[in-house]
């Protein structure tokens, strides 16, 4: 049998390949082109619910399929929207579901919810505004002609090039954002584009004006590339359930190669051991490379927290290396204890034996916090 480990690198090696294997399944290609034909005629949350289809792809594509039947729950998320810290969605432990419904956003952007593109719709609302406000733009005519010709136009630009080339385009989007394009270099926008905002100190964000960094969140060319123009956060789907798909095809042979897939797409966004402990399959990884037996989650949730936190180091899941090296302990130590063969050798007989029969829960922490 092959070990985890090698499993695991057998899909990782070229994940593109891999994707691009699942793509071609017969059944997730007709479930794509129904969600691309379809997604982009939905305008309420109630129509999104209803079409069950639609609902079911979307939910698997954010490792929520188990909760599909949840329609009553899942409206209640998407009404309330992610812009309240307090809304429903926000309130959960587990962020896939704020991670759902900011990708569907009906609370923010209303019936252009399942198509909202920043670049697009926030530009041309913000110019309208500013029309409409009597500023420097003129109140004519030229309003709605300039406007057609952006929405027109805009989803044709791929490149900070591209973008910066089109005087007509680049010039309603620099108004549009209250930034003068005759007192403002395109040099100096090219470094404003190119460093983004995702890092919190690109240049965009280490600017006074924070028009400039609104400017580069809305044409995202760092974070989105060619398709910073025509992205919605609708469209993350598809990639997500590609790869949800991939990880489950992986699991029926091997559930510990889905759950180091699994951990290896999520580790960029873990920013705590509670956010770990709030969903089961990251939870799991971490309890198989620390040695845990599964009834330690039983235990009060501040002390598993403080136990991971004494034995694991956040910042490593942001290293690639350190990553890598976690999960080749994790593959490890889940064929240890996974293994059919485990009666082979005294070695493994004694390292596979359950260890909780009898044994109390604040026993296993004891155990568990003790320095080897």
């Amino acid at each position: 049998m092959v070990s985890t480990y090698m499993s695991y690198q057998l899909v990782t090696r070229d994940i593109g390949k891999s994707l691009a294997r699942v793509e071609k399944q017969p059944m997730v290609q007709r479930e794509t082109e129904y969600y691309l034909a379809n997604i982009g005629k939905v305008t309420t949350p109630e129509e999104f619910i209803k079409d069950t289809r639609l609902f079911n792809y979307a939910m698997k594509a954010f490792g929520l399929q188990d909760m599909a039947y949840a329609k009553g729950f899942m409206l209640k998320a998407l009404k309330e929207g992610v812009s309240d810290p307090d809304s429903f969605a926000n309130k959960l432990a587990d962020k896939r579901y704020a991670e759902f419904v900011r990708a569907y956003d009906f609370v923010a952007h209303g019936d252009k919810a399942t198509t909202f593109n920043p670049a697009q719709h926030t530009t041309v609302d913000k110019y309208l505004q500013r029309a409409t406000a009597g500023g420097v733009i003129p109140q004519t005519e030229m309003v709605k002609k300039e406007t057609a010709y952006f929405l027109e136009h805009i989803v044709e630009v791929t490149s900070i090039d591209e973008f910066l080339k089109n005087d007509r385009l680049y010039e309603y989007a620099m108004w549009g954002f209250r930034i003068d394009p005759s007192t403002t270099t395109k040099d100096f926008m090219r470094k404003v584009l190119e460093g983004g905002t995702a890092d919190p100190n690109s240049f965009a964000n280490k600017l006074t004006d924070e028009n400039f960094a609104a400017f580069a969140a809305a044409f995202d060319f760092a974070g989105h590339g060619a398709e910073a123009t025509t992205y919605s956060p609708a469209s993350v789907a598809v990639s997500n359930y590609m790869r949800q798909t991939l990880e489950e095809n992986a699991g029926t042979d091997n559930e510990g190669v889905r759950l180091a897939l699994y951990f290896e797409r999520k580790a960029s966004t873990i920013t705590s051991f509670y956010q770990v402990l709030a969903d089961p399959a990251l939870a799991e990884v971490v309890r198989t490379v620390l040695a845990l037996p599964d009834e330690i989650a039983q235990a009060d949730i501040d002390k598993q927290v403080q136990l991971m936190e004494r034995r694991l180091d956040l910042a490593d899941f942001q290293d690639p290396e350190k990553l890598a090296r976690f999960l080749t302990r994790f593959s490890a130590m889940w064929d240890i204890d996974n293994t059919s063969a485990v009666a082979t050798s005294p070695a493994t007989i004694l390292m596979s034996q359950p260890v909780t029969f009898g044994v109390s829960i604040d026993t296993l922490m004891a155990i568990a916090t003790m320095k080897r």
